[in-house]
C-alpha cells in the first residue's frame, strides 16, 4: 500500500479550507472581523506576498543572463523571441474570442436586477487605470521606449518586469561575447546566485500554507458567500470557460506538440493550488522556471518564455476580461454590434499586454477597456465583490498557459530533452516530486 505523504500541496489545500472556514465565521462578526484582518490576517498574508516579490526579480535576472550567455548567438535569441511572441499572440487572441463567444451564448448578465446587487467602491483602481489607458493611447515609439530602462535599478525597485528582461538579455549577450577566461567567473557567480535563489524559494514556500490561510480568510471575511449568489451564473461561466480552455484548447495545443496537458497539470499541482489560493502569478514564477527546466526545456528558453509570459501570455485574464465586458453590456441591456465586439477584441489584445501578475490587475485592465465600446464603468462595481474569487481561477490558468508555452517553444526550437522529460514524468507519477 502506498504511504500517504503530507506534501506542500496538501498543506496548502488544508490551509485553504481552514481559511475559508475562519473567514465565514468572521464575516458577520464585524468588530472582531475588522480587528483580526487589520492586526493578524492581513499582515500575515502580506508577509508571504512580499517575500515572493523579494525573490522574483533576482531569479528572472540570473536565469535570463545565464541562459542568454549560454546561447551566445543573436540569431538564435531572435528566433526564440519571435516564436514566443507569435505563440503568445495566437493563444491570447483565441482566449478573447472564446470568452466573448461563450458570453454571447450563455448570457450571464441577462435577467439580473441591478438593484439587488451589492456595490463595491472601485475608486482605488482609478490611478492605475489612467496609467493603463495612457499606455494604450501612446504611440508605438513610446511603447518601445518604455521597455528600455533609463535606470535599471529604478526598474528593479518598481518591479518593472519588461525593462528588466530587456536589460538582462543585453547583459547576457554582452557576457557571452567575452573571452572564456573573463566570462566564466561571472557566469559562475550568476549561476550560484540563481541556485541560491531557488533554495530561498523553497524556504519561502515553507511559509506558503500560513500565507494562503491568511489571504483567503481576508477574502471570505470581507465578502462572505452571499455576494456570490446573484452573480452565480457569471462565476460558473468563468470557471467553466477556464476549465474548457485548459483541457480542450491547451489540451489540443499540447497534443499537437506531442505533449499531455493532464501530465503537465499534475506536475504543476502545487503551483496551481498556490496560485489559485493567492491569486498571484508571482507566487509561483520561480518554481515554474525550476520545474520546466527539470521537464526537459533548456534554461535559455525557460527563463525567457516564463518571464515574458508573465506579462504577455495571460490566457485566464483575457478570458475573464472578455466575458466580464459582455456581462456588463447584458447587465445594462446594451446590445453590442459586431463592429463593437471586434473593437473590444482588438482593445483587449493591447491592454492585456504588459500587466504584472499581482492580484487584481485584470480588473484594472478591464476598467480601462470598457470605455472603448461605450460600456458604463460603474458596472464593474457590481462584480468587484466576486473579482477575487474569479481572479483565483484565471491566475491558475495563466500558470498552465505559460508552462505549456515553454515546452512548445522548446520543441519548436528542437531543444526539448524528451529523455529527461520522460524521466521527470515517471518521478512525478510515482510521487517523488
Amino acid at each position: 500500500m502506498k504511504q500517504f505523504k503530507f506534501t506542500l500541496a496538501w498543506k496548502i489545500c488544508l490551509a485553504l479550507l481552514l481559511g475559508i472556514a475562519l473567514g465565514a465565521i468572521l464575516h458577520d462578526k464585524v468588530p472582531i472581523r475588522d480587528w483580526m484582518i487589520k492586526n493578524i490576517l492581513y499582515p500575515t498574508g502580506e508577509i508571504f506576498i512580499r517575500m515572493i516579490k523579494m525573490i522574483v526579480i533576482p531569479i528572472i535576472m540570473t536565469t535570463l543572463v545565464t541562459g542568454i550567455a549560454g546561447i551566445g548567438d543573436v540569431k538564435k535569441l531572435g528566433s526564440i523571441g519571435l516564436k514566443t511572441i507569435i505563440y503568445f499572440e495566437i493563444i491570447t487572441t483565441i482566449a478573447i474570442i472564446i470568452g466573448i463567444t461563450l458570453a454571447n451564448i450563455f448570457h450571464p448578465g441577462q435577467g439580473i436586477d441591478i438593484s439587488t446587487l451589492a456595490r463595491v467602491d472601485i475608486s482605488q483602481y482609478a490611478q492605475k487605470t489612467i496609467e493603463v489607458k495612457s499606455n494604450f493611447n501612446s504611440s508605438i515609439v513610446s511603447t518601445i521606449l518604455s521597455l528600455i530602462p533609463s535606470n535599471i535599478f529604478a526598474s528593479m525597485v518598481k518591479g518593472e518586469i519588461l525593462p528588466i528582461i530587456f536589460f538582462s538579455v543585453l547583459f547576457g549577450l554582452g557576457l557571452s561575447s567575452l573571452p572564456g577566461k573573463n566570462k566564466k567567473p561571472l557566469l559562475h557567480i550568476f549561476n550560484a546566485i540563481a541556485e541560491t535563489m531557488f533554495k530561498v524559494t523553497n524556504i519561502v514556500m515553507g511559509y506558503a500554507p500560513i500565507g494562503v490561510f491568511a489571504l483567503i480568510s481576508v477574502t471570505i471575511a470581507n465578502f462572505g458567500f452571499a455576494s456570490l449568489l446573484p452573480l452565480g451564473k457569471l462565476v460558473l461561466l468563468v470557471y467553466g470557460t477556464i476549465i474548457f480552455f485548459a483541457l480542450v484548447v491547451l489540451g489540443a495545443v499540447a497534443r499537437l506538440w506531442q505533449l499531455r496537458i493532464l501530465i503537465l497539470i499534475r506536475i504543476l499541482k502545487e503551483e496551481l493550488i498556490l496560485a489559485y489560493s493567492t491569486a498571484s502569478s508571482e507566487s509561483v514564477l520561480p518554481r515554474i522556471i525550476e520545474k520546466m527546466e527539470a521537464y526537459g526545456a533548456p534554461a535559455t528558453i525557460t527563463g525567457f518564455v516564463v518571464s515574458t509570459g508573465y506579462s504577455f501570455n495571460l490566457d485566464g485574464s483575457t478570458l475573464y476580461q472578455s466575458i466580464a465586458a459582455i456581462f456588463i453590456a447584458q447587465l445594462y441591456g446594451i446590445d453590442l454590434s459586431i463592429s463593437q465586439e471586434i473593437i473590444l477584441v482588438l482593445t483587449l489584445m493591447v491592454t492585456s499586454k504588459g500587466i504584472a501578475g499581482a492580484p487584481g490587475v485584470s480588473f484594472i485592465v478591464l476598467l480601462a477597456t470598457l470605455g472603448s465600446v461605450g460600456l458604463p464603468l460603474e458596472g464593474l462595481a457590481f462584480i468587484a465583490g466576486v473579482d477575487r474569487i474569479l481572479d483565483m481561477a484565471r491566475t491558475a490558468l495563466n500558470i498552465v498557459g505559460n508552462a505549456l508555452a515553454v515546452l512548445v517553444v522548446a520543441k519548436w526550437e528542437n531543444k526539448y530533452d524528451s529523455v529527461q522529460a520522460l524521466a521527470y514524468e515517471k518521478k512525478i507519477l510515482i510521487g517523488k516530486s
